[in-house]
């Protein structure tokens, strides 16, 4: 009985993981994740009547965190946040620094790739009946911070900051989350014989 409660456990598996060399790799994939969110970012519409635009980042953040898992994933979104703070131009239009009212949103990243890698290390990124639910929590959460940091910043009822910072936004990005919750679920199908 002793030995098998002395067995290691094996860490749950995410697609990152299939690249060979650990520290290297996982460097190279944060600050990849990163860039691709901030590339992502310069997909940008905005619409009058809220100071929320529509990009592409939510698309790279469920995508980064599914696929590195929620400690790397975690890590390319503060990357991402405080590298643009810091003066790195790859918030939405090129924007850096501390962009105000819509900054919730990219505290929300952090979150929702955290909880997609998580839900991801437990095979929710291995079919597309579990991938959706997976992106559609990762976008709930990153929504329930954006959402409330823009109502406080622009003291915004509750009812109008869900209508300018969450419902224009839904079409859009179900679209992305059905999108992410297709490649994923295709990667690991096309990884499987390198496996």
């Amino acid at each position: 009985m002793r030995d098998i409660l002395a067995l290691p456990r094996r860490r749950p598996v995410v697609l990152a993981d299939l690249i060979p060399g650990a520290i290297v790799r996982d460097a190279l994939l944060v600050i990849g994740a990163a860039c691709l969110v901030g590339a992502l970012a310069q997909i940008s519409i905005h619409l009058s009547f809220t100071p929320v635009p529509i990009t592409g980042q939510t698309l790279g953040v469920l995508l980064s965190g599914t696929a590195l898992g929620w400690k790397r994933g975690t890590s390319a979104m503060v990357l991402y946040g405080v590298a643009g703070v810091a003066g790195v131009p790859w918030f939405a239009d090129h924007a850096s620094g501390y962009v105000g009212a819509s900054f919730g949103y990219i505290v929300g990243f952090v979150l929702c790739a955290a909880l997609c890698g998580y839900l991801a290390e437990r095979g929710a990124d291995r079919s597309l009946l579990k991938s959706v639910p997976a992106m559609l929590a990762g976008e709930i959460v990153m929504y329930a911070v954006g959402v409330i940091w823009l109502g406080v910043s622009l003291h915004f009822s509750p009812s109008e900051a869900i209508a300018k910072g969450l419902t224009p936004f839904i079409p859009g990005d179900a679209i992305k989350a059905g999108l992410a919750a297709v490649l994923l679920p295709g990667a690991w199908a096309l990884a499987k014989p390198q496996r």
